[in-house]
């Protein structure tokens, strides 16, 4: 499968993640069948800001659910404010409530 190709599946796993939720690199990585490309997804969020349709790349954090995307945003605290926009609190670029909002697409596209 070519990058391209990788990335715009990507693109389609995130723009179907709902508000208010999270997911992490390895959970879309794993949903595709490329279980250990978690940093391949990662590469397609930093490039996903000027896709059209919008790709809510701020719903993309790591397993941890720690912010590690923040520095491809316009500013430092534009991912936390999107989140929380949507009512995901984060304290010291950790999502609150990790567990809680986790969204996993392998989950919540089978149903």
């Amino acid at each position: 499968m070519a990058q391209s190709d990788f990335f715009e599946q990507v693109y389609q796993v995130v723009r179907l993640v709902p508000k208010g939720r999270v997911t992490s690199y390895g959970a879309i990585a794993a949903y595709l069948g490329a279980k250990s490309s978690s940093r391949l997804v990662g590469y397609a969020m930093n490039g996903s800001h000027q896709q059209q349709p919008p790709v809510p790349a701020h719903r993309v954090v790591n397993r941890k659910g720690l912010l590690t995307g923040k520095v491809h945003f316009a500013h430092p605290h534009h991912m936390q404010e999107l989140l929380e926009a949507e009512h995901i609190q984060v304290i010291n670029d950790q999502v609150v409530d990790f567990e809680k909002l986790f969204w996993d697409p392998a989950i919540e596209l089978a149903l």
